[in-house]
């Protein structure tokens, strides 16, 4: 039997980069002692509050179709929100909901998107942008960010890169892998060049509640950019909720039209049960969000300082989120055979991060989803592998 083409465009190397993941996770559920860090899903439960309102919504019979964009109530605090953080007129016709962030990219990319046109994404990039930009028959042009300036933006070589075939920015800040958060001068730069050219700007802000050092600026609040930016959420980080899938899309409400009728044909609307834990969420949002921020901080002050003392390897300190950039070409050893072998020599699984770019190559992406123990254990592990590689690369050169 035949398939059609575009089945084509959502494969390639990005897209494949979970087998480890996957071998990984099944050899936890085997029993074995396996330490998993190469997914962004912490091992906390959601938290209680938002738990207990899905099942009391459920016990009271929320198992009916919703309205497709999303209820009036959740979409308005999520309006509310994001008029705090940016300053502008945001209201419920603003907001569709999407199931996670990765279906937010997807659809806005069939609804701004088409056939010759081109999306300018830094590089290292979020696996399955390229799939959503492709499957609208767009081209994904990568712009590589230099890993000697810890992977912050290089505006001249972003702005070298548009031609008139442009359409669209795509980035995110915080970005995942890297951790990175775009200062507001950059920031500026990219809304200059929006309004200049005429571009729309996907700002992907998904992590946008767990920065440490550097403060979040959202791109929409800038001026001017209000018309042509779409900014996508999601609880799966802030709040512990990846396999809730809830998130959401804010832009011009013509937009938000053409999306809630994709929704429409794709979703016909989040479980009624999982909004009313989303808005609880929201609600609970002080006491909820600080507190895993916390735990995400102190995680990657324990990793980096036991892992930046190990030879052979290099780590970059995240300005936010839930992951670290490791170089471990300092080893001798490419990031498949590194990624592999420290797997099955250890039982750590992490993802080589060369599949978010060439850019970068030489890395892998260690997720700080474990408890502190745990990742303690983690990091005497990869020391010990590394250690090891030593050892075997001076027995081989002995006399």
């Amino acid at each position: 039997m035949k398939y059609s083409s575009l089945v084509e465009r959502l494969q390639g190397r990005r897209t494949s980069a979970w087998e480890i993941h996957r071998v990984a996770t099944q050899a936890a559920a085997n029993g074995e002692d396996v330490i998993v860090l190469s997914v962004g899903d912490p091992e906390f439960s959601t938290p209680a509050p938002i738990v207990e309102r899905a099942i009391d919504a459920l016990r009271a019979g929320d198992t009916h179709y919703t309205a497709i964009a999303g209820r009036e109530p959740l979409r308005e605090a999520i309006a509310a929100a994001h008029a705090r953080a940016t300053g502008r007129d945001v209201s419920a016709a603003n907001v569709v909901l999407t199931a996670g962030a990765q279906n937010g990219v997807f659809a806005v990319s069939l609804c701004l998107l088409e056939a010759g046109d081109e999306v300018i994404v830094p590089e290292p990039m979020y696996l399955t942008y390229e799939a959503c930009v492709r499957a609208a028959g767009a081209t994904l042009v990568a712009v590589p960010v230099d890993p000697a300036r810890a992977f912050h933006l290089d505006c001249d070589a972003f702005e070298a890169a548009l031609t008139p075939r442009t359409k669209a920015i795509f980035f995110a800040t915080p970005c995942n892998p890297t951790g990175v958060v775009m200062p507001r001068a950059d920031l500026e730069r990219i809304a200059r060049l929006a309004c200049e050219h005429d571009l729309w700007v996907v700002s992907d802000e998904v992590y946008a509640e767990l920065t440490f050092e550097r403060e979040h600026v959202s791109i929409a609040s800038l001026p001017g950019m209000a018309g042509r930016t779409v900014t996508l959420g999601s609880l799966s980080k802030s709040h512990a909720m990846a396999g809730w899938r809830v998130g959401w899309a804010i832009g011009p409400t013509t937009l938000i039209e053409h999306m809630s009728r994709l929704a429409l044909a794709m979703l016909y609307g989040l479980p009624g049960f999982v909004q009313q834990a989303a808005l609880t969420a929201l609600q609970n949002k002080a006491d909820i969000v600080a507190p895993i921020r916390e735990i995400y901080r102190r995680r990657r002050d324990v990793v980096f300082e036991r892992l930046h003392r190990v030879a052979g390897l290099r780590c970059l300190l995240p300005e936010a989120g839930m992951f670290m950039m490791v170089d471990v070409s300092g080893t001798g050893l490419d990031t498949v055979d590194f990624t592999w072998q420290l797997f099955r020599a250890k039982g750590v699984s992490v993802l080589d991060a060369s599949a978010f770019g060439d850019t970068a190559k030489g890395f892998v992406r260690l997720g700080l989803v474990v408890d502190e123990d745990r990742l303690i254990d983690a990091c005497e592990r990869i020391a010990a592998f590394v250690a090891g590689l030593r050892e075997g690369a001076g027995a081989g050169t002995g006399g």
